[in-house]
Parts: structure tokens; C-alpha cells; sequence
């Protein structure tokens, strides 16, 4: 990961051109690879690359027209936001009505990150998140960060500023609260 002072430098000059243009190389290399790492276990003919995903959450950050993050946890968490968005609106395609959608059920102990779940639970795993969001928007950050970027707990709970502990309790709690909410709308 690159020096989180060279990445909060550039953020803090995010208005200037020439420092979006610095920023690219350090954090698409470990977007990429996270990306990478969590893609490479899927099957033959998926159609999603990890290449792409990055490029695309990328594009809508700097396209946003939002580019005043205030740290490197802002940046990433936009990031995970923008992956979200994408997975989510690919998998609603998919599951159109006309391309043969319906509901499926879900265990979230087996679904560790969107890339490799079904397009039904990407959208399942989306709604029941915006519920939580309205309840405990911390809990909310942190499964979107695991579930939707790819991080690990550890790297989640370095950027959500507490420990690696206390991520530990909000996952079990966010997983266990998704887990009643899936039951309740299937």
C-alpha cells in the first residue's frame, strides 16, 4: 500500500490537475490488486474482470465531480461506494425480469465479497444494506467496504479509524442484521 502520506498530500491538492494525475498510479495499483485477489477465484466466462471494475469505479470517481476527499478513508470509502453502485447495477440488469430474474435465497456466510455472489444476491445484500444505513451507517460502511471492495477486516478497520477488534464485533453484528433482514424480504 502506498505511504499514506504521500496519498494524503495529494489528496489535500486534489483540485490541481497535475495531482489527480499522481494519484492514479497509487491507488489504482492497490484497487487493482485488491480487485485482483478477490477475482481470481472465479469461474471460467465470468464475465467481470477485476481491470474493468477499477477502471469504471475510477472513472465515476474523478467524473463525479466530487473530487475533495477529505483523506485517504474518504477516498477509499468513495471508491468502495463506486464499486457498489457498479456491481449492484450489473447484477439488476442481469436479473431484469426479462433476462429470467427471481429472488434467490442467501447465506452470507458463504457470500464474503459482490464479486463473487450471484447478481441476485448483489441486489438482495444492496437493498438490505440501505436499510442498515438508515440504522447504523458505520455498520453500513464496513460491509460495504468487505463485501463490495474487497477489503480485509484488517485493512476495513484501518480505514474506518478503530480497531481491528471493534470491526470485528460491527461484522458480526452487520452480518447477523443483514442475515434477519434477507429472511424477512424472502
Amino acid at each position: 500500500m502506498p505511504p499514506v502520506s504521500e496519498i494524503r498530500n495529494i489528496l489535500d491538492s486534489v483540485d490541481d490537475p497535475k495531482a489527480v494525475e499522481k494519484l492514479l498510479p497509487l491507488v489504482y495499483d492497490e484497487l487493482r490488486r485488491l480487485a485482483a485477489h478477490r477475482m481470481a477465484a472465479q469461474p471460467a466466462g465470468h464475465t467481470l474482470q477485476a481491470t474493468a471494475l477499477v477502471h469504471e469505479a475510477y472513472l465515476r470517481l474523478l467524473g463525479s465531480g466530487e473530487q475533495s476527499w477529505q483523506n485517504r478513508r474518504h477516498f477509499f470509502a468513495a471508491a468502495a461506494e463506486a464499486m457498489r453502485h457498479i456491481l449492484v447495477d450489473r447484477a439488476r440488469r442481469k436479473a431484469a425480469v426479462r433476462h429470467g430474474g427471481g429472488q434467490a435465497r442467501l447465506n452470507l456466510d458463504d457470500v464474503l465479497i459482490a464479486s463473487e455472489a450471484s447478481d441476485d444476491a448483489v441486489v438482495l445484500v444492496n437493498d438490505a444494506l440501505e436499510k442498515l444505513a438508515r440504522e447504523d451507517s458505520a455498520a453500513a460502511e464496513l460491509v460495504k467496504l468487505r463485501f463490495f471492495a474487497g477489503f480485509t477486516l484488517a485493512q476495513a478497520a484501518e480505514l474506518l479509524d478503530c480497531s481491528e477488534r471493534t470491526a470485528k464485533r460491527t461484522w458480526a453484528y452487520a452480518r447477523a442484521w443483514l442475515y434477519e433482514e434477507l429472511q424477512r424480504t424472502q
